[in-house]
């Protein structure tokens, strides 16, 4: 039986490729280190965003304490 040629499209659709099990395993390897460079990413900005928190709260605990501070100095002081 002859070979049939199929007009159109690519020649990789039709004829036959090499496959081996060690590039599946190389392309698994890429996919996960890409997978993982997004995972750090998201974290570094996740301790980021924590940091800012952290900051704001300590401000809040600081301005809360000043204003009773100054509030008792007063009532203390002021008769």
């Amino acid at each position: 039986m002859a070979e049939e040629r199929r007009a159109g499209g690519s020649r990789y659709l039709y004829e036959p490729f090499e496959y081996a099990p060690a590039h599946q395993v190389e392309a698994n390897e890429r996919v996960l280190e890409a997978r993982w460079n997004g995972l750090e990413y998201r974290l570094g900005q996740i301790e980021l965003m924590l940091e800012r928190l952290e900051r704001r709260v300590w401000l809040t605990i600081f301005g809360v304490t000043a204003a009773v501070l100054s509030e008792t100095a007063t009532g203390l002081f002021l008769p």
